[in-house]
């Protein structure tokens, strides 16, 4: 399904286009970052906690680290301090290229298993499929900043993976 190539290249694409967005969102100001954009976390900033968030839970239990204390529900105020979003956003970024570099071919064809507080039960999936949902998750909750940031007249950058340079 996916390689250890595609997994490094994923890494270093998300990197890159958190990057920007943490650049323009800066650029926002906090009033424009906690305002509602009816998002699904409500504001940029409360989606990019909650981008962060899901990172840190995936990251977590790829590696067998401490999950984040918080659910779901409440990931849209998981880093609520604009600072410490861009730090942590920074150096989770990377950690993800850190930890991509390190994915076996053999590791992403086991299965996973996890309690999802989400679905409220345990699930079971192959490990390339819940590899691919961190990277598409990140991509679907940029997109909606994306579609927010044009919304507010910030200047945006090209999101498509073949502008991402060659390693």
């Amino acid at each position: 399904m996916i390689t250890p190539a595609w997994v490094a290249m994923m890494a270093r694409y998300n990197a890159w286009q958190n990057g920007w967005v943490i650049e323009a969102c800066e650029a926002l100001g906090e009033a424009e970052r906690r305002a509602d954009r009816g998002l699904f976390f409500g504001s940029v900033h409360g989606t990019l906690s909650h981008i962060l968030w899901g990172d840190h839970m995936w990251l977590a239990r790829f590696t067998g680290g401490d999950l984040p204390g918080i659910r779901i529900a409440d990931s849209g105020d998981y880093v609520t301090d604009w600072s410490a979003l861009v730090r942590q956003r920074a150096e989770t970024d990377a950690a993800l290229v850190d930890w991509a570099g390190g994915v076996t071919g053999e590791w992403l064809h086991t299965d996973y298993s996890w309690h999802s507080k989400a679905a409220g039960r345990q699930v079971s999936r192959p490990m390339a499929q819940v590899v691919t949902h961190l990277f598409n998750h990140q991509t679907h909750h940029r997109g909606q900043i994306h579609a927010a940031l044009t919304r507010t007249g910030q200047a945006t950058r090209d999101t498509d993976l073949f502008f991402l340079e060659p390693d």
